[in-house]
């Protein structure tokens, strides 16, 4: 069973992205063991600027970066790549036991720190979602790579 890490800067507190987010850690339960984590975005305003947002931020993420993990940072200017691509990254990476950290930054993106320790940097498409939907699309995506490994037929 492959372990699984979503760490993200923020609370979801709208109640359709908790369950959109529930839902989808309901039917990874079978392949994963997922855990979500979520860490404090700092505020940003006329005395706290973008990059000290992002460093504070940064080292929160790392705090919680477990050892030996493989890292995936979900980045604008990552590399996009197709469902089945994304599957085989996750059965290559996961297979012995290691875990996968997928990062999902602040509002002003990841610090430079995360991004350098990132195994892997992922854009889910060249727009750009809310932080709460990007959530669903990749854990929708890791359910999607879940079935194709398994041999289903929902990726279809």
């Amino acid at each position: 069973m492959l372990k699984i890490s979503l760490l993200a800067v923020g609370k979801i507190k709208e109640s359709y992205w908790k369950e959109s987010l529930s839902e989808y850690g309901k039917r990874l339960s079978p392949y994963t063991k997922l855990d979500i984590i979520e860490v404090a975005a700092e505020p940003t305003g006329a005395t706290t600027t973008g990059l000290h947002s992002m460093k504070s931020e940064g080292q929160r993420l790392l705090a919680r970066i477990p050892e030996g993990a493989f890292v995936v940072a979900l980045e604008r200017t990552g590399k996009e790549i197709s469902s089945l691509d994304f599957a085989q990254l996750l059965k290559r990476e996961g297979e012995g036991g290691r875990t996968i950290v997928f990062i999902i930054g602040g509002a002003e993106g990841l610090d430079s720190a995360v991004l350098a320790l990132a195994n892997a940097k992922i854009s889910l498409s060249k727009m750009t979602f809310v932080h709460e939907m990007a959530r669903v699309i990749l854990l929708e995506q890791i359910y999607r790579a879940m079935t194709i490994i398994a041999g289903k037929t929902y990726h279809r």
